[in-house]
């Protein structure tokens, strides 16, 4: 078992026995889709590794983000409030965020490293920035960063 999912499954318990029955059903649903994860990929037995747990635990997030903007949007501020709280708790388990400039940062290394970079080739440049941060960073504001680049 993964270091990040035995941290996940020892929160869970220590949230339930305290009483905290909205964290620990949070936890447990993450559980449920990291095991759903293991099934798909094969890879029960032995399980997932952390990277793997954190591409789990950044695609709930995006999910809780964009249900909360939805739910915003069409004046549901009480429905969103909830999955508000559930990507918090969930972020607590990915690792610290770059903010906009280190991402611009690497986005121009990437970029100058890069030979005849154009639009044609953006997909090229998202998947090279994807893979040096990792987790770290949101891969919707990195497509924008890149996109943003290539256009000017």
């Amino acid at each position: 078992m993964s270091a990040l999912k035995a941290r996940i499954t020892d929160e869970m318990k220590a949230a339930l026995l305290g009483g905290n029955r909205f964290r620990g059903d949070v936890l447990r649903n993450v559980k449920a889709a990291i095991l759903n994860e293991e099934v798909s990929l094969g890879k029960r037995d032995e399980g997932l590794d952390d990277a793997e747990v954190e591409k789990v635990l950044a695609r709930e997030v995006k999910k809780r983000v964009e249900s909360a903007e939805l739910y915003r949007s069409n004046g549901r501020a009480e429905l969103a409030e909830p999955e508000e709280q559930e990507a918090e708790i969930l972020r607590e388990f990915l690792p610290e965020q770059l903010s906009e400039a280190e991402i611009v940062a690497i986005v121009e290394d990437v970029v100058a490293s890069m030979d005849d970079v154009s639009m044609q080739k953006m997909g090229q440049v998202i998947g090279a920035v994807k893979q040096k941060v990792g987790n770290a960073a949101d891969g919707a504001l990195v497509a924008k960063i890149v996109k943003e680049k290539l256009t000017k």
